[in-house]
């Protein structure tokens, strides 16, 4: 399985600030681009791959704090490592509660600031893999037919058999053959995993 090449973006309107980032990422084998304003990245190309944003905490006409909520509302959820030239503690206390992976001040460690891209990178790898696997189970689950789904939501609450079928005016023989069938096009290995699945697709936990 062949690993996808990450994309680091940079906003900043210093432009020695971002020369530098940049030179320090392509150095370390990380490709990257940079932006001077927010509206140029919400506005320019993005390949699809996992990634991460270094952003500048006081921008011209908004702050990096401000952006960062753009970002969330707009559905953009590559983490954040914030720096500036400028900060203090109720500020990194506010970068922090409001998800950012990193906030350092300058001149920071070139160290710290690979080690905090890395960990984003890492965390935006991990949330696009989950948003995949979510989407193959959503893929399944539309597969089945209604009654399968009717059985798939009663069996998910740990009720018998024999339960499922007075709900449903059903044999207790076709619960059977429903509920094996629903393991089977899940690719479930107990009614355990099961509920884990339904879980996962945010399914009701009790439908009745």
């Amino acid at each position: 399985m062949s690993v996808e090449q990450p994309l680091v973006f940079v906003v900043d309107d210093d432009a020695s600030a971002r020369e530098g980032i940049e030179d320090l990422l392509q150095s370390a084998g990380l490709p990257v681009m940079t932006f001077r304003l927010p509206q140029e990245f919400l506005e320019g190309a993005r390949p699809d791959a996992p990634g991460c944003i270094v952003l500048d905490v006081r921008l011209p006409g908004t702050s990096g704090l401000e952006f960062h909520k753009v970002l969330i509302e707009a559905g953009i959820h590559l983490p954040v490592i914030f720096i500036t030239g400028h900060g203090d503690i109720p500020m990194s206390v506010m970068a922090m509660k409001s998800g950012a992976i990193e906030f350092l001040t300058k001149p920071f460690r070139e160290q710290s600031l690979l080690d905090a891209i890395n960990a984003g990178i890492e965390k935006d790898r991990r949330r696009r893999e989950g948003l995949k696997d979510v989407s193959e189970l959503q893929q399944r689950f539309e597969r089945l037919t209604p009654r399968e789904r009717e059985v798939f939501a009663l069996i998910v609450t740990g009720r018998p058999n024999k339960q499922v079928a007075a709900e449903l005016g059903l044999s207790e023989m076709t619960v059977k053959v429903h509920r094996s069938q629903v393991i089977k096009k899940m690719r479930a290995t107990s009614l355990v995993e099961l509920a884990r699945i339904a879980n996962r697709l945010g399914l009701s936990a009790d439908q009745s």
